[in-house]
């Protein structure tokens, strides 16, 4: 907002219906308007005045361009504020304009005005524009020292502490490098108090900070402040003058400054002790302003005035203020409006007439009226008055950080006096509202990258994208994840923080990141909902692999004998003790192979034999397969059981003879575990030889020993073939059908020729086929 370009006034004066508009007419008439590029959207470019000798309707003003496409409105026709011949036409950049002197560095613009019957004037305006600023450090910042700032411990929260650049250019951002502060940077470079105000219980506290000033173009400056926050040394609330007396003239009207008392101290208050409830007067909480209640007549009043420390209540003065109103012959002037509230839009230019006073004196007073404007020094600095016109002094930047303090409302006093004589005074109380435009268009966060892993759990939190906006207030954002939840994007946004969470099962093997694209829209930037405006955010999430471990059984191989039960009972055979990852799937058990006649099965991860009337003593190969795993990924191991079924006992018929009964014994299993030692190829080697001659050395006399004990024949033959171990193992089992016990064959693997599973002794290499 503001005006940063030259205005032009182009006037046009158009004479009686049927006359000749002559040139000489436009002898001043500037030609060429000069603008920034840096110049924003709404800004009056010129404007020109049309004076018609015909009032019964406006004239027709037309804007025309050489260039096809100008960033200019069409003419905006107002009629004078007297004369009723007389209008106004303004030239003004319109919203979504953007200057680029790189592109187009001056436009030429034809206002054709015509009156109604009276002769065309055309005239061109030619439109330059100007590179904008560059940011330069050594302009901005005088000395490469930091600042030092130093403020007291009782300072208010969020209290303005420094100013980075007292007069700064349009388009720069501020921020703050170094985040371990609980001091703030606004988007206006204003160093602010913590929230909740610094500890006055500490010594002398100090603060560094590092500010970043940025254009729009990339340039960059940095600033270091040294922030000295010193002990409060507190002063006592006390009333320099502690009785005043003041004199007023009969008929101030309502709401009008009677007299103002000052205290000295921190954070004071005032308040009215007696009358304890006042009727012709109030004073103001903060600034101490006594204002009338009423229309005043002649009369006396004592008012007894108490100032306190707010924070400290206990810390209080008093004073008496007695005030005098006097009556008086003469008539303070009449104005209309007596009272002026108005809201005016943030974009209103500097200049601009909020309100004419229509004002009349007494008939017995041949003084001339005066226009002066008391209040506060923000309402002072932002209006001013131009005889019987308020008018817009600065810029009123719904935005800014003071506005936004004085809670968006300026309020002051036109004082209208006559002959300037006070006691004939009026006073014409004006409260101005302003209300927002939304300018700016929300911003994107500058990273906007999540991580998060594959297991995440529904509803886990992704992140949080932190959209910004340059318009009051800032953080007024509604997020909106364009196309919905759903498969191809499994999250969801929350519409007032932003934390995008998981709503749905995430796979890195399918995707290995996801691109959401989140819609913000800023609220309450403006008062006409419809000019709501939006971006379009790109947001990338990264699924982190987590790899699924393979469950581990102890151990692989188990060779079991049990004896079978009654036919229909739930025999429990062995236990599988296995494991998996520490966020997997619970294990599943399955039985995938030997158990073609169904009588085994699987509760849980415990084996369960089904006993039926007729019982096989050959041994069953079990293949159990244990998965684990989440998702879509499982993984599964196989673990071999080898289960040994033993017939149970048949009973005898009863006879006359006398038999003898031996109790079948519940067979023991015991598992015993055998540590092996590999020796090394040359040692086998050595002892093979030396084995063989002490063979032949005393083959004679052993031929008895050697035929009774077949260990050592059996050992050469496992290196000869594992067929003839196989068979020969075979044969050894029947002979003594129990003296083999469980755990023996404690490997499993497979046979590279004829690609069967097999189990095998580590010790002696006999095996089993599965």
């Amino acid at each position: 907002m503001g005006m940063h370009g030259h205005l032009t006034f182009l006037l046009l004066s158009l004479c009686a219906p049927g006359t000749f508009v002559r040139a000489t007419v436009l002898p001043d008439l500037p030609r060429v308007v000069t603008l920034s590029e840096d110049t924003v959207p709404g800004t009056r470019v010129a404007e020109a005045t049309v004076s018609c000798s015909n009032s019964s309707s406006s004239p027709n003003v037309t804007l025309h361009s050489i260039e096809p496409e100008h960033p200019f409105n069409s003419i905006a026709i107002s009629s004078g504020p007297t004369d009723s011949t007389t209008f106004r036409a303004e030239v003004t950049l319109h919203a979504g304009a953007e200057l680029n002197a790189r592109r187009v560095n001056q436009y030429t613009l034809i206002l054709r005005a015509a009156c109604p019957g009276e002769d065309e004037v055309e005239e061109r305006l030619f439109v330059r524009v100007t590179a904008g600023h560059v940011l330069r450090c050594d302009t901005l910042f005088a000395s490469p020292e930091a600042d030092v700032v130093q403020v007291l411990a009782d300072v208010a929260p969020q209290t303005p502490l420094y100013v980075v650049l007292p007069q700064p250019l349009g388009g720069l951002t501020f921020r703050l490098r170094n985040h371990n502060t609980p001091l703030t940077l606004t988007h206006r470079g204003l160093v602010l108090a913590p929230d909740n105000g610094f500890d006055p219980s500490k010594d002398t506290q100090t603060f560094l900070l590092d500010i970043e000033v940025m254009d729009r173009h990339g340039y960059n400056c940095s600033r270091a402040l040294r922030v000295e926050v010193l002990p409060s040394r507190r002063p006592r609330v006390t009333f320099p003058e502690p009785h005043r007396a003041v004199t007023v003239t009969e008929g101030i009207g309502p709401r009008e400054v009677v007299t103002q008392v000052h205290a000295r101290g921190d954070n004071v208050r005032y308040a009215i002790l007696a009358p304890v409830a006042p009727v012709l007067f109030a004073i103001d909480e903060e600034t101490g302003e006594i204002r009338s209640t009423r229309r005043l007549l002649a009369s006396r009043a004592h008012l007894l005035i108490r100032a306190y420390n707010a924070l400290h209540p206990d810390d209080h003065a008093t004073a008496m203020v007695n005030v005098t109103v006097q009556g008086t012959d003469h008539l303070a002037p009449r104005c209309v409006p007596a009272i002026f509230v108005s809201q005016v839009p943030e974009t209103m230019s500097p200049g601009s007439t909020l309100v004419t006073l229509r004002c009349t004196g007494s008939t017995s007073t041949d003084g001339c009226l005066h226009y002066a404007l008391e209040g506060p020094p923000s309402s002072l600095s932002h209006f001013c008055m131009e005889g019987p016109q308020l008018k817009v002094n600065t810029t009123l930047d719904y935005d800014s950080e003071a506005v936004a303090a004085l809670g968006f409302q300026f309020t002051a006093t036109i004082v209208v006096t006559v002959g300037g004589q006070p006691r004939q005074s009026t006073r014409v109380p004006v409260l101005v509202t302003v209300t927002p435009v939304n300018e700016f268009r929300p911003a994107c966060p500058s990273s906007a990258t999540f991580t998060v892993p594959e297991t995440a759990a529904f509803g886990s939190v992704v992140g949080r994208v932190a959209g910004t906006d340059r318009d009051y207030p800032q953080d007024s954002l509604e997020y909106s994840l364009e196309g919905g939840p759903g498969p191809a994007q499994p999250f969801s946004i929350d519409r007032r923080t932003g934390e995008i969470r998981v709503v749905g099962a995430l796979h890195s093997q399918q995707h290995k990141s996801y691109r959401l694209v989140v819609r913000l829209t800023d609220t309450h930037h403006d008062l006409d909902p419809r000019k709501r405006q939006s971006r379009l955010c790109d947001v990338s999430v990264r699924l982190q692999a987590v790899p699924d471990q393979l469950p581990e059984c102890t151990p692989e191989v188990q060779e079991l004998r049990i004896t079978a039960g009654s036919p229909g009972s739930r025999q429990p055979v062995t236990r599988l003790l296995c494991h998996g990852g520490p966020d997997s799937a619970p294990l599943t058990y399955t039985i995938v192979g030997g158990n073609e006649d169904g009588r085994f099965r699987m509760e849980g991860n415990t084996l369960v034999y089904l006993p039926s009337a007729r019982a096989e003593p050959q041994p069953s190969v079990l293949l159990v397969e244990v998965g684990g795993g989440s998702g879509g990924r499982r993984r599964s191991s196989l673990v071999a059981l080898v289960v040994q079924v033993t017939p149970r006992s048949t009973p005898v018929p009863a006879s006359t003879t006398t038999q003898r009964t031996t109790l079948q014994k519940e067979p023991l299993v015991v598992l015993h575990t055998e540590a092996v030692w590999h020796p090394p190829a040359w040692f086998v080697a050595v002892l093979t030889i030396s084995g063989v001659l002490l063979l032949a050395t005393l083959g004679c006399t052993a031929r008895s020993l050697l035929c009774s004990k077949r260990a050592p024949g059996k050992l050469f033959l496992a290196k000869s073939s594992w067929g003839v171990v196989e068979h020969g193992r075979d044969k050894e089992e029947q002979g003594h059908p129990h003296a083999s016990s469980p755990g023996q064959l404690d490997g499993h693997a497979q046979d590279p020729r004829a690609g069967r599973d097999y189990l095998f002794r580590s010790v002696t290499g006999a095996r089993r086929w599965i």
